[in-house]
Formats: structure tokens, C-alpha cells, sequence
């Protein structure tokens, strides 16, 4: 992955926005790539739980967090776990990029209750420098989600936050003896509502609630029993609908986006022409 540069406007002791998860539609949770300008940053605590992944060139950095003093070389994917209403003053000797994450108290809890966890595993304790691969990987896919010109359904990134949020918390019982597939009752109960549901905005804690499963559990079964992570699989009913109607329907393409679940008719274009390997135009000639 290509490190990001700050822009030289990044002043000492700022911190400048360059990219946010702001109207792609997430909810409980966002992310953001901030360039930092070289000195302290004072960070009050919040009522979201907040990870810091660190982007780029290596810098020299000292923090003081809940108590505890660090002194560092943070590295490119190198992570801070600051939960909720928890402060934190960080000095750092260069400009540098971070990707921050944010999760509200309500999207953990939920993402934790379904896991069987006691009230003190649900809990996030501060990390400094945490280095995981498997939580770096999850970092990367909701920087790119922020940088593509055409971003995922939100679905998407509501996976992948909430497999961070499960990443974090540790301790969390073994799979090994629940069942791995969905039954082919549940299997069709599952797709009818999807079906029916495709021009709305779909959740996983809404279609785990359906099956009465946690929503790791969920993802897992999903998978297993029907091929794809449920973000794909919504997507590409969706695009299926959109080559229905715009062969058979007549209606414009604007309204056939809104009617198959798309954001936009640039979205539908974006994912007809990823799955299908043609343009909404394409098949507007096709049906003349």
C-alpha cells in the first residue's frame, strides 16, 4: 500500500482532514485519514472508542494515555486503542498520517453482548503501539473504502468494523462446535427478505436478528451456506435487479438505481460494470 503525505499545509500541532467516511452513509461508526502536523496534540476523551493506525514513513513519538507514559518508533500500521473517555496528549517529531476509526458505545456493546462475553471481556482497554496484521488488514480495506471514487455498499464497511471491534475485544469463545451452515429453511427465509428488502438500507445486526444469530456468527454461516460475505451477495442481487429492469421495465436508469438499493446511477454503473462486465448504456441498447 502507497504511503500518504500530508499536505505541506499541515501546520505544527493540526491535524487536517484529508479524507472521511462522511456521507457514504455509515452508521455507529466512521473512519478518516488525517495528516498531523509535527508536534503535541492534546486529545480529550469522547464518547466514541477510537483507533489510531499509523500510515506511512516511521516517526518518533512519545504519548501519555490513561496513566501510562510510551515512548516509540510508531511504524507504518502500528495502532492506538483509545476507548470511550479516554484522553491522551501525543508528541510527534515529524508530519505523519493516521487513519482514525471510531466506533460508538452502542455498535461495540451490540457487537459483544452477541458474543457470550462476561461484562469484563466486553470491555476495550487502551493499547498503545498494538501491532496485529489481522486488525491492520481490516484497516487498509476501510482506508480504501475511503479513497475509492466509488465506495461499497455500507454494509461493507459495517463487516468490517465489526470484525475490528471483535479483533479487539479478544477472548472470544471458539466456533468449534456451533453449526457451520445455515438450514435450507433459515437459507430461504434469509434470501426472501433480502429480496424484498434490496431498495432499502440492510444491516447485519438486522438479518443476524432475523435468524437469531450474533452477527459474527452470521458472516460465518452466511458465507458457508450461500458462497459469499453478505455484502457481496447483497450487491450482486442488486445488480442482477437493475439488469432486470433496465432490459424489461422501461423506467429510467436514475430510478432503477434507487429501486435496486444503489446510492446513485454512477454507483449502479460502478458495480454493474465490476460484476457484470457492462454499462447500464450497454444494455439500454440491448433492449433498444
Amino acid at each position: 500500500m502507497n504511503a500518504v503525505t500530508p499536505p505541506i499545509t499541515v501546520l505544527a500541532g493540526t491535524a487536517v482532514p484529508l479524507r472521511s467516511s462522511e456521507g457514504l452513509g455509515w452508521q455507529g461508526f466512521g473512519a478518516a485519514l488525517v495528516g498531523i502536523g509535527q508536534g503535541t496534540h492534546r486529545i480529550a476523551g469522547t464518547a466514541q472508542h477510537r483507533v489510531g493506525i499509523h500510515v506511512g514513513t516511521p516517526v518518533r513519538a512519545n504519548c501519555v494515555c490513561d496513566g501510562h507514559r510510551h515512548a516509540r518508533i510508531q511504524a507504518h500500521g502500528d495502532a492506538d486503542v483509545i476507548p470511550a473517555g479516554v484522553d491522551g496528549v501525543w508528541t510527534d517529531d515529524a508530519h505523519c498520517t493516521v487513519l482514525r476509526v471510531w466506533m460508538s458505545d452502542d455498535f461495540v456493546r451490540a457487537t459483544s453482548e452477541q458474543l457470550a462475553l462476561t461484562a469484563a471481556q466486553r470491555q476495550l482497554r487502551p493499547q498503545l503501539q498494538l501491532r496485529d496484521p489481522r486488525l491492520q488488514h481490516l484497516a487498509w480495506a476501510l482506508q480504501a473504502e475511503l479513497e475509492a471514487s466509488e465506495a461499497s455498499d455500507p454494509l461493507f464497511a459495517e463487516s468490517l468494523c465489526s470484525a475490528m471491534v471483535v479483533r479487539l475485544l479478544g477472548n472470544v469463545p471458539s466456533m468449534q462446535n456451533r453449526r457451520y451452515a445455515l438450514t435450507p429453511r433459515t437459507a430461504a427465509r434469509l434470501v426472501d427478505y433480502i429480496e424484498c428488502h434490496l431498495d432499502q438500507r440492510l444491516t447485519l445486526a438486522e438479518l443476524a436478528a432475523l435468524v437469531d444469530l450474533s452477527v459474527p456468527h452470521f458472516k460465518v454461516l452466511f458465507k458457508t451456506t450461500l458462497g459469499q460475505p453478505v455484502h457481496r451477495y447483497i450487491v450482486a442481487r442488486r445488480v442482477e435487479r437493475a439488469r432486470h429492469l433496465l432490459l424489461n421495465s422501461g423506467l429510467a436508469a436514475s430510478q432503477i438505481a434507487l429501486d435496486s438499493g444503489f446510492a446513485h446511477q454512477s454507483h449502479m454503473a460502478h458495480w454493474m460494470n465490476r460484476i457484470l462486465g457492462v454499462s447500464p448504456r450497454d444494455l439500454l441498447r440491448e433492449r433498444g
